[in-house]
């Protein structure tokens, strides 16, 4: 069995989903590189003035910036960015990058829009967690990605059978939280 150590681990350094003016609407940041929240911002805006003129509608585009791989690729309102350090290799960021975006438009039923995207933030963090974990790639394949996030976000209205154990003692905690106040 190989032994495969953290650094020999393909890594993302964050994955951002901004708005068409370079606004937040959902990011994780997996390295220390940006320490701050100023920096973070700075970090953003800056790639977002760097791409935004670019055509990256159709196929994903890949730059170098402060010694960074971003690959992006840019849906109605919103513009997708998966960062890399600058050894990482860009078909990996592409697919981590092509995973989120095909998870979000699972998710979101096709209606990509910032709008949409705002209105369901919860389910595009999830999803963040589901792709990476303290940057390590966890999974790429979008309908896995979106099947586990719709079953943390399962209905507590469901059938106890149709949840996860997890979701069956939340739903229990609530329904006992709620007979203790009456």
């Amino acid at each position: 069995m190989a032994n495969f150590s953290r650094e020999s681990c393909p890594s993302i350094k964050n994955i951002l989903l901004l708005d068409s003016e370079g606004n937040r609407v959902a990011v994780k940041y997996y390295s220390d590189e940006w320490p701050t929240q100023s920096a973070r911002l700075g970090f953003e805006k800056s790639v977002f003035t760097k791409t935004h003129k670019t055509n990256a509608r159709s196929e994903a585009e890949i730059a170098m910036f402060e010694n960074n791989i971003v690959v992006y690729k840019f849906f109605q309102d919103l513009h997708f960015f998966v960062t890399g350090g600058d050894d990482e290799n860009e078909l990996i960021l592409a697919t981590v990058l092509q995973g989120f975006f095909d998870a979000v438009t699972l998710i979101l039923r096709s209606n990509v829009d910032k709008r949409e995207a705002l209105e369901n933030l919860d389910l595009i963090l999830l999803c963040l967690d589901e792709i990476v974990d303290g940057g390590i790639i966890l999974e790429t394949d979008a309908s896995v990605i979106a099947g586990k996030v719709e079953s943390h976000s399962v209905d507590s209205s469901a059938p106890l059978s149709e949840q996860t154990i997890s979701q069956a003692l939340a739903t229990a905690r609530e329904h006992f939280t709620r007979s203790l106040l009456k």
